[in-house]
């Protein structure tokens, strides 16, 4: 632990004597020094200082909107970034907020239909009705992002497989672990065949489609036969 944190405080060091050089050189209002602000922000998550965090991105997202403008794509990617420290918070209305600021921009600048990046954002947003209880309106975007997803990067792609264990989440919450077992199959097949079987995500998925699956009352070896099966 304190390893972890020695390196953490580290590279915070280093990232603002980063943004000090951006201040300087480039001025205040610069989108690299945004992006130093970003940065920054980002560490501050991950410790846990969820104030400190939005000031850092507030800044960022200050420089991005009078610089690049309210449409640009980083001022979107500050918009998300801002909701996720609120989702961290537990604030789920504001994170909300946020979220669909950053959509409104993707789906003007790069489509309803044709961007991942969209397709991200309509995950985050499913996300948050998700851990609100409003299963209905996450499965609603979670298949959004999916459309773009399957015509976009591909069946057999991670981000659709993340997406299919989303909605197999959803479905497991809403205790329908029928279809939750079929699309955490999906999602099974995709990551055992296109990251390996000691990949974290395939394990997390693993992991989430046994507990499913002993809750229609079936054993740990019908399961290991239906995994074998899922792997040929």
């Amino acid at each position: 632990m304190y390893i972890y944190t020695k390196q953490r405080n580290d590279r915070l060091g280093l990232l603002k004597k980063a943004l000090a050089i951006f201040e300087k050189v480039l001025e205040k209002e610069h989108p690299d020094t945004a992006a130093a602000y970003n940065n920054i922000a980002m560490v501050y998550k991950c410790q846990g200082h969820y104030v400190t965090a939005l000031d850092y991105y507030n800044k960022a997202l200050a420089i991005c909107v009078k610089v690049l403008g309210k449409e640009h794509l980083d001022t979107a990617a500050s918009y998300n970034n801002i909701a996720m420290v609120y989702q961290c918070q537990g604030d789920y209305d504001t994170a909300l907020d946020y979220y669909n600021k950053a959509l409104s921009i993707y789906e003007k600048v790069l489509g309803k239909k044709e961007h991942p990046n969209t397709a991200a954002s309509y995950n985050n947003i499913a996300m948050v009705f998700q851990y609100q209880g409003d299963y209905n309106t996450a499965l609603d975007y979670y298949n959004k992002a999916l459309s773009i997803y399957e015509r976009v990067l591909g069946k057999e792609h991670p981000d659709t497989a993340k997406t299919y264990n989303n909605i197999a989440g959803v479905y497991y919450r809403r205790g329908d672990f029928k279809k939750s077992l079929d699309y955490s199959k999906s999602a099974y097949r995709i990551f055992y065949k296109k990251l390996g079987i000691n990949h974290r995500n395939t394990q997390i998925v693993k992991d989430g489609m046994k507990q499913t699956f002993l809750s229609t009352r079936k054993s740990s070896e019908e399961f290991d036969i239906l995994l074998k099966d899922l792997q040929a």
